[in-house]
């Protein structure tokens, strides 16, 4: 895709999340709408490789969503990627629905792991990349992590592993809009110079604005040539970009808008 054809993926993709949370009645706008240029990125721009038509082709790379609540945007670039119909997007969250509040691997095509349970998908990632290097792939395993969930033990724990078993396979990407669910992070619990303790913890560390698409494409090109070290992007973004009155609130983590608010909502990220 061009640069204007991924910007316009990203208008797409925003007006996904915010029809599915609206039709659901419930799910997470806030966090998905600041991870839409992350996830196009990553889907569209020639970033990740993987086949529609063969979710399961051993030599593709691997995504896993640890933030997984925000389930609407991943929902969107699977859909919009090919690996389901769009039309299922309207079901989110519905009994039977291939699309439930949180990604289940059984259920969605694509999936490369079941997620909700914050702090767990470093791990899952570690595995599946030290799975790879055992059998000399030389597949990626690209985690998106939130900024909330960097205050589990577990992640550090990951964090860990990784530079101890030199997973220069391995992308993490922390959607830092410093927001999470009741507060800022920095008054709920303060994580510090993310880029000095990532660094201290032995990882190959980028920062970049999380917004600009080709600040991302060129990051995750630099992150692929980086050898010997994992490497973590931390994605500096705004919770619920693109809408004006969503923008940094944390009433918007887990509130479905209504249909004034949903109609300009999408005006708004149409612009």
């Amino acid at each position: 895709m061009t640069l204007n054809e991924l910007l316009t993926m990203c208008r797409t993709v925003r007006m996904d999340i915010l029809t599915m949370v609206h039709e659901a009645g419930s799910g997470h706008p806030g966090g998905s709408l600041s991870a839409a240029e992350i996830m196009t990125a990553l889907y569209f721009g020639d970033v990740m490789h993987v086949d529609p038509e063969n979710p399961d082709w051993e030599d593709r790379d691997r995504f896993i969503l640890s933030k997984g609540h925000v389930a609407p945007v991943l929902y969107s670039v699977l859909a919009r990627k090919g690996f389901f119909p769009t039309e299922e997007l309207k079901t989110l969250r519905q009994f039977g629905s291939i699309l439930q509040g949180h990604p289940h691997k059984m259920s969605t095509p694509g999936l490369d792991c079941s997620s909700g349970s914050l702090g767990q998908g470093l791990s899952v990632a570690n595995g599946i990349a030290i799975g790879l290097k055992k059998q000399n792939k030389d597949s990626r395993v690209y985690c998106l992590l939130g900024d909330g969930e960097l205050q589990e033990g577990q992640i550090w724990e990951a964090v860990m592993t990784a530079a101890q078993h030199k997973l220069d396979n391995v992308c993490a990407i922390v959607d830092y809009n410093h927001v999470q669910l009741d507060g800022t992070t920095e008054d709920i619990k303060d994580l510090g110079d993310l880029v000095e303790k990532w660094h201290a913890f032995g990882w190959n560390v980028i920062e970049v604005d999380g917004h600009n698409l080709e600040a991302v494409l060129k990051a995750f090109a630099m992150a692929a040539a980086f050898k010997g070290k994992p490497t973590v992007l931390i994605a500096n973004t705004v919770k619920g970009k693109g809408v004006s009155f969503m923008e940094n609130d944390c009433n918007w983590h887990g509130t479905a808008p209504n249909a004034d608010q949903l109609a300009q909502a999408l005006e708004e990220v149409n612009r």
